[in-house]
């Protein structure tokens, strides 16, 4: 592992920044219609629940990332088996968000430019970041926190005196019962809060491992609840039914403010606080992805596997979808049951029941002794 440490206030900025990434461009929990926001706070709960099965994995194993204590908890060939299919599912889903990414910035900004160099504009500073290690990853997330947090309460505000916000739009309130509401919720609790998965292979880098359990609730449940405001914002401003044919639902929120005749076209506040976002939530894959990589093959200089890897990753962006639509799906429709599901809730939940068997049989001996 890399010799570095970060502080609790640096991991609660990268926990906020990550669960923005990629959330904030797409219409999250949307089958809910109107009620999207409350699907979004009950996907939340789900989420502080698979917090804590990652947190009590870190309490028994607080000095080493999840593809070492995999394999002193299944043992060294399945243990090394399942390690290397982490670090291919973080691979994976660095490139998903970074495609993501690329696809806001040709379908919204620059529809002349190819995918390819998008994606690989992106990567290079990623690359770059990843490269120099957690702890520059962690301070820069530190500064850009501060401006997202800026343009965010900017934005809110003028959003808010423009007179684009219809509260009407919000009602009615459980208009079909609440079944359809907790369907939806378990969307949320794939993406994004399932994929706090990967913080399994920076909490070891925590200067203050006490407070690793606090530092995340409190950052899911920030971030959980502003994903719920953006929502809520979204269908009172665009309403339900053009938010079902955006997109990017809240680039168009933003487009509606016109204060004065003069202050308009703010694209360019979403376009930063997205793609800084985005930037962190592919920069955390892509760096567990390298250290994973790193200590299953005992490779001393991780720094050696950021480029070949980041090659992989820049492929993959391209490769995974032949175009959005297809991109899309995948996202909705397969990755939810066939990769998340798995490796965010059945494998972790699994691992955790074999550690607390071994660590009570283990405490049983020594009191025998």
């Amino acid at each position: 592992m890399e010799k570095a440490k970060i502080s609790t206030h640096q991991l609660f900025v990268l926990i906020v920044l990550f669960e923005f990434g990629s959330a904030i461009l797409v219409p999250l929990a949307i089958e809910a219609k109107q009620n999207a926001w409350l699907a979004i706070l009950l996907g939340l709960l789900g989420g502080f629940c698979i917090f804590l099965i990652y947190h009590a994995l870190y309490s028994y194993y607080p000095d080493i990332p999840l593809t070492e204590y995999l394999q002193k908890i299944l043992g060294s060939f399945m243990g090394k088996i399942l390690a290397f299919l982490y670090i291919l599912y973080f691979l994976y889903i660095s490139a998903r968000v970074l495609r993501d990414f690329g696809e806001l910035l040709i379908t919204a900004f620059y529809p002349e430019s190819p995918l390819f160099l998008m994606n690989a504009l992106m990567l290079v500073v990623v690359v770059y970041t990843v490269r120099k290690g957690i702890e520059v990853l962690a301070r820069t997330g530190e500064l850009i926190f501060i401006l997202i947090a800026l343009l965010g309460i900017i934005g809110f505000i003028l959003i808010s005196i423009s007179g684009s916000i219809h509260i009407s739009n919000l009602q009615p309130v459980l208009e079909e019962g609440l079944r359809p509401v907790l369907k939806t919720a378990f969307t949320t609790l794939y993406f994004p809060f399932g994929e706090m998965i990967v913080f399994t292979m920076i909490f070891p880098f925590l200067n203050n491992p006490k407070k690793a359990k606090k530092t995340g609730l409190l950052a899911i449940g920030l971030s959980g609840m502003i994903l719920a405001l953006i929502m809520a914002l979204n269908v009172s401003v665009l309403g339900v039914s053009l938010l079902l044919r955006t997109q990017f639902p809240l680039l168009t929120t933003i487009q509606t403010i016109e204060l004065a005749g003069f202050l308009e076209r703010l694209d360019i506040t979403f376009m930063l606080s997205s793609v800084f976002a985005g930037f962190f939530k592919v920069g955390v894959f892509f760096y567990a992805s390298v250290e994973g990589t790193a200590s299953l093959f005992k490779i001393k200089e991780s720094t050696l596997l950021v480029y070949p890897l980041g090659f992989i990753v820049l492929l993959l962006s391209i490769l995974i979808a032949s175009n959005f639509s297809e991109h899309v799906y995948k996202g909705l429709q397969v990755v939810p049951v066939y990769i998340h599901l798995p490796f965010q809730v059945v494998i972790p939940a699994f691992l955790l029941l074999i550690a607390f068997i071994k660590n009570k049989k283990s405490k049983d001996q020594e009191e025998c002794v």
